[in-house]
């Protein structure tokens, strides 16, 4: 864990390869112990939006061009703090985000229950604290869930001995091969064993280069892209969006900032072939950063050349250009953006990977949306996950992580069968590096920042952007193809976005912007 309080890990891996060997193979395996038993009061620190009004001289503030940027920058935190907007309502009626269930808290209330002197990252931003020296009653009649949450809470408290023996119990308990609370049982177990030994950052970039090859984990992200349709209605409605905006436009040019293997312009060049009329000459930007896991299969080239022939075929005149290098150096000379034509800026998964204001004063996220913004688009696309794992603290943003992800579970288990190799790929390639990284990384290493609808306005709107409503049409079709599934897919509109969720949770959000 990042800063100054670190704690010392009482239960450590001899290294974060056999951690990472342990997370796949050997679900029954305990921690090692270290031959210390004690361990140390000290917290995980957290990110404190500091007071952007407190009292400062008028002349230090003229004199130091420095203090005044950090005033400004810390003004713009402030306004997009996440308290600050609606988007903690989730979309579906059921209330507040990071409200927790009654059955997660009160299995572990005792008669005793009093504040634990131990200060964590989650203290004062949820009620309640576990008293780190309770006796618990009937845990063996407790589900994994509410173990769980139990673990996570006296882990934030920095008891890592009880936390650890919490742990161990888990695994004996939980697969990944079970129902689907048992499956994301099993993930999140891992992510807090992560956590504790302070090897979350490890078992991360491990799970990234783990064998088999990247092109499983490509074959895998498709799978998911196809079997959960909420990812695939993000991409229907965007491309929608982006078919009405270049109406009556000779040029196109898209530029996507994660083109990953092109899905989303498969189905948009099978669109336009089909729309009346000689369709537009369509031109296609993809970034590559030289760290993808494209790179490795061939680079976005090969992603091009496939869009290319996929639009000779249908006879749609097209172009592809990489670029190759990494997001936040991206620069508009580098995108060769041409008088005459309509352009189009699409983030389809992407901007919850850049690092924002909560990380670094640079604050990449809005500046490569101000950056856009100064290009002049006709359209920007934006498709992401709709939950927040990106400034709250380590307890409340495990119990929302374990919310999300439990739906998204459901999802799968409702679409591929339970015995089925296809979902346990999607879910050890996709969705377990996912889990680990919001659970047991902070700061710079967390990768995996999504944020709520309601602040994603907020910084597309502080960015410049006007919102661009999903018209009729484009909501009538997503209604009409989310019927041909499950009805325990739905779809909900404000304010000009589209939420798409698995019974009473929003999952993706898609929205256009102008």
């Amino acid at each position: 864990m990042s800063g100054p309080d670190t704690y010392k890990p009482v239960y450590i891996m001899d290294s974060y390869e056999s951690y990472e060997k342990y997370f796949f193979d050997s679900p029954r395996d305990e921690l090692i112990h270290s031959s210390s038993s004690g361990n140390s009061g000290s917290s995980i620190p957290s990110y404190q939006i500091r007071d952007c009004l407190e009292i400062q001289s008028p002349d230090t503030l003229d004199s130091d061009p420095d203090m005044m940027k950090l005033k400004l920058q810390e003004l713009e935190r402030a306004l997009l703090a996440d308290n600050a907007v609606d988007g903690d309502y989730d979309m579906f009626g059921t209330g507040l985000r990071m409200e927790v269930e009654g059955e997660w808290f009160d299995p572990i209330r005792t008669d005793s229950l009093h504040d634990s002197p131990k200060k964590s990252s989650s203290s004062g931003s949820f009620p309640g604290s576990i008293s780190s020296n309770k006796e618990v009653l009937n845990v063996s009649s407790r589900s994994p869930k509410q173990r769980l949450i139990e673990c996570a809470a006296i882990l934030s408290e920095g008891n890592i001995e009880e936390a650890s023996a919490i742990i161990n119990e888990l695994r004996q308990t939980v697969s990944i091969q079970g129902d689907p609370p048992q499956r994301i049982a099993a993930y999140m177990v891992e992510g807090l064993a992560a956590r504790m030994a302070v090897s979350g950052k490890y078992l991360y970039k491990a799970l990234r280069c783990k064998e088999p090859p990247s092109s499983d984990r490509l074959a895998a992200m498709q799978i998911l892209f196809e079997v959960c349709p909420c990812f695939k209605f993000g991409f229907m409605a965007a491309n929608g969006a982006i078919i009405e905006a270049f109406k009556d436009e000779k040029i196109v040019h898209i530029i996507d900032f994660d083109i990953s293997q092109g899905s989303q312009y498969v189905a948009l060049i099978q669109t336009i072939a089909k729309q009346p009329g000689k369709p537009p000459l369509l031109r296609l930007t993809g970034v590559d950063d030289p760290e993808s896991v494209q790179r490795l299969n061939g680079g976005l080239e090969l992603v091009g050349l496939r869009l290319e022939k996929l639009a000779e075929v249908l006879g749609v005149t097209s172009e592809f250009r990489a670029v190759p290098s990494k997001t936040a150096l991206v620069i508009p000379s580098m995108l060769d953006c041409r008088p005459g034509e309509a352009l189009i800026v699409n983030f389809a998964f992407q901007l919850h990977h850049m690092p924002d204001e909560s990380v670094s004063t640079i604050n990449e996220r809005d500046q490569l949306l101000r950056m856009v913004k100064s290009m002049n688009p006709k359209l920007v696309t934006v498709i992401e996950q709709d939950v927040n794992t990106n400034t709250t603290p380590f307890f409340p943003r495990f119990i929302e992580a374990y919310s999300y992800y439990s739906a998204v579970f459901d999802s799968l288990d409702a679409t591929l069968p339970r015995e089925s190799q296809d979902q346990m790929n999607v879910e050890r390639q996709c969705l377990a590096r996912d889990i680990v990284n919001i659970v047991a990384c902070e700061g710079e290493e967390g990768i995996e920042r999504y944020e709520v609808a309601g602040k994603w306005r907020a910084r597309m709107t502080m960015a410049g952007f006007k919102s661009f409503p999903m018209s009729s049409d484009v909501i009538d079709m997503t209604r009409k193809l989310i019927r041909e599934y499950y009805d325990r897919y739905k779809l909900k509109e404000d304010l000009g976005t589209l939420h798409f969720g698995w019974e009473d949770k929003s999952l993706i959000v898609a929205s256009a912007w102008s």
